[in-house]
C-alpha cells in the first residue's frame, strides 16, 4: 500500500477573514499532494505532483505554502501519520552565548548537517535578572554569579531546534561543558573548536523535555508575553532578509558566514513567519514595478525567513553591492563573489532581500523588529 501522511492545516482567509481548516494528504512516492476542505466535507485539490513540499517539511507547528496558499499544520490527520513522522521528533534550545555569537554561521552549518530544523530564533541581550531566571536552578552555586554576568555581557541567540532525537544532537554537536576536555575528546564538537572554559563555553542545550519546553517559553512565549527583546539598533542600518528557499535548503549558515566574512556587523536577527498580508505589504513598492512581485510575495511567506539588521557606516549601499544584481544569473557573469550569485536561483529565489533605497534602510528594519516583532 502506498504511503500516505496525512495532516490537519489551517489557511487564513484575508478576503472573508476568517480560518479555513484543510486535510493535507502528502504521497512521498512522487511528492503529490492533495487537499480536503473540511467544513464543506469536498475535495477542494486533486492529487498533484508539488515539488516544492519535501517531507521534512512536515511537522506540527510549521507552515507550508501549496499553491500561494499557506497552511500552518495544526495536527496530525491520522494515527498512522503520528507514528510515523511523530514518534522521535523532538524540540530543545539552543542558546549560543555572547562570546560565539559571530561564530552563529558555522554553527548553523553544523545543525543543518545534523538534519535538525531551526524552527525559531532570535538574537537578544538578556538583563541580568533574566539571566538569573534562566539560570535559576543553578542559584546557590560557586559559578552562578560569574554565569549570569556573562550571559548578560552581550548579544546571545536563541533557536528552537526541531528533529528526530533534537536533544541528544544538539548536545552531542555541543561536546561535554568543560571545552579542554572536548578537545581531547570529541575534537569536532563546537566547543572544542570555539570554547573557553566552563562558563564560555560556545552554547547551551536543554537537558530533558520539561527543560526543553520551559526553556523555550522563555525566550518564544505561546501565550501571554513577549520574550527578552531583539538587538535591533535602528540607526546607520540596512535590512536583510534570508529567503525561506535558502532556508530550507540549509544555506543560513552560508549566507550568514559570508556576511560576516565581508566585515558587515549583523546587530540584530530573528526567524520570522510571514502570511501573505505581511508580505504583500513589505513588498507594496515592487507592486507593479517589477513584474516577479506575484511570485516574491509567494516565496516570502512559504515558509520561515531570516531577517537581519545590517550595522555600519552607509549600509544600505554598501550591502546592496554585495548581495549583486536581483538575477543570480546576471550575478555571476558580472558579480561571481555575491550573495545572489553563490547562493540564488532565479528572480524569485535570489537567496537573500536587501533594501534597494538608502532611505529605506531603517524603515524596512523596523518593519521587521519593531511591527512584527512589537
Amino acid at each position: 500500500m502506498e504511503d500516505r501522511f496525512a495532516f490537519l492545516t489551517e489557511w487564513y482567509d484575508p478576503t472573508s477573514a476568517l480560518l479555513r481548516r484543510y486535510q493535507l494528504f502528502y504521497y512521498p512516492r512522487d511528492g503529490s499532494v492533495e487537499m480536503f476542505d473540511v467544513k464543506n466535507q469536498r475535495i477542494f485539490l486533486r492529487r498533484t505532483r508539488y515539488d516544492d513540499i519535501h517531507q521534512e517539511d512536515l511537522f506540527i507547528g510549521n507552515r507550508v505554502n501549496v499553491f500561494s496558499r499557506q497552511l500552518h499544520l495544526i495536527d496530525y490527520g491520522d494515527q498512522y501519520t503520528a507514528n510515523k513522522l511523530g514518534s522521535k521528533k523532538e524540540r530543545t534550545l539552543a542558546l549560543i552565548k555572547p562570546d560565539v555569537v559571530t561564530k552563529i554561521g558555522d554553527i548553523l552549518e553544523l545543525i543543518y548537517s545534523s538534519n535538525l530544523i531551526v524552527t525559531k530564533a532570535k538574537m537578544t541581550k538578556l538583563t541580568w535578572s533574566q539571566a538569573a531566571d534562566f539560570y535559576a536552578e543553578h542559584q546557590g552555586k560557586p559559578f552562578f554569579n560569574n554565569l549570569v554576568q556573562f550571559m548578560s555581557s552581550g548579544p546571545v541567540v536563541a533557536m528552537e531546534l526541531m528533529g528526530d532525537e533534537a536533544m541528544s544532537i544538539w548536545r552531542g554537536l555541543l561536546g561535554t561543558s568543560d571545552p579542554a576536555v572536548a578537545r581531547r575528546e570529541a575534537p569536532q564538537s563546537v566547543r572544542a573548536q570555539f570554547g573557553t572554559d566552563g562558563i564560555k563555553n560556545v552554547g547551551h542545550g536543554s537537558d530533558s523535555p520539561a527543560a526543553a519546553a520551559r526553556e523555550t517559553e522563555f525566550f518564544f512565549p505561546s501565550t501571554i508575553g513577549h520574550g527578552p527583546s531583539n538587538t535591533a539598533v535602528f540607526t546607520d542600518c540596512t535590512c536583510c532578509i534570508i529567503k525561506p528557499h535558502a532556508i530550507s535548503e540549509g544555506l543560513a549558515g552560508k549566507i550568514l558566514n559570508s556576511i560576516s566574512a565581508a566585515g558587515f556587523e549583523i546587530s540584530a536577527l530573528q526567524m520570522f513567519n510571514m502570511d501573505r498580508v505581511n508580505a504583500e505589504e513589505f513588498y507594496e513598492v515592487y507592486n507593479g514595478i517589477v513584474t516577479e512581485y506575484p511570485n516574491m510575495v509567494t516565496e516570502l511567506c512559504s515558509g520561515p525567513c531570516m531577517a537581519l539588521e545590517i550595522h555600519g557606516t552607509d549600509a544600505p549601499k554598501t550591502f546592496r553591492e554585495f548581495c549583486g544584481p536581483a538575477d543570480p544569473e546576471i550575478a555571476r557573469h558580472l558579480r561571481p563573489t555575491t550573495l545572489r550569485a553563490l547562493y540564488g536561483k532565479d528572480k524569485v529565489k535570489n537567496a537573500v532581500h536587501c533594501t534597494d533605497l538608502p532611505e529605506d534602510g531603517v524603515l524596512e528594519v523596523q518593519y521587521f523588529f519593531k511591527i512584527l516583532d512589537g
